[in-house]
């Protein structure tokens, strides 16, 4: 027995000597998670942002960007001045809720009020005809960015499990706190694009 065989290894050590005496670092696979209204396997960490380039759907900045990635759930906002950041998303739950294509921000509210659409209301009769702004249990959550298209959202959720998942009617969810930071730095005017 060596006199290594007994160290500890710590998990970020450890190494397996492969046929021929080569090394190669263990990575856990990547995090996949599952579930009845989200049938497809759903990459769950960083490695899944294949980010965009602006300049690929763009011809110029303008007031700013917004590129929604809808499968693979995350979100890319450009300042003005070219500042870019990611967002993890939530999306459609079926691709025939999903607008994709070019539009723009129309409209800003802080604690919007929400009303389902008349096919949420078909879907769903249940549902309440409106929740105001600043409810617990209103869907748009602290901030919308109204879009172009009606009743088309990039608004905040109350509910935190959403994101990351198919999980709205059409619209595009970011955590409150993120959506609170998109707000500030998007103007009116702002081009977005759904892909």
């Amino acid at each position: 027995m060596s006199k290594n065989s007994h160290m500890p290894i710590s998990r970020r050590k450890l190494l397996v000597t492969g046929a021929g005496g080569v090394s190669m670092l263990i990575v856990p696979a990547v995090a996949r998670a599952s579930s009845d209204e989200d049938s497809e396997i759903t990459p769950r960490n960083l490695s899944s942002f294949q980010l965009h380039d602006w300049r690929d759907h763009f011809d110029q900045l303008g007031r700013g960007i917004i590129i929604s990635d809808t499968n693979r759930r995350y979100l890319q906002h450009w300042t003005a001045s070219g500042e870019m950041r990611a967002y993890p998303t939530s999306v459609p739950t079926t691709d025939e809720l999903t607008r994709r294509g070019y539009t723009e921000v129309v409209e800003k509210r802080e604690n919007p009020g929400w009303a389902p659409t008349p096919s949420m209301r078909r879907r769903n009769p249940e549902w309440p005809a409106y929740v105001p702004g600043g409810d617990p249990t209103n869907p748009l959550g602290t901030r919308a960015l109204y879009l172009s298209w009606q009743y088309y959202r990039i608004h905040g959720t109350q509910d935190t499990r959403k994101i990351g998942r198919r999980s709205s009617s059409g619209c595009i969810g970011l955590f409150n706190e993120q959506i609170e930071e998109v707000y500030d730095r998007t103007p009116i005017g702002t081009q977005v694009r759904l892909i």
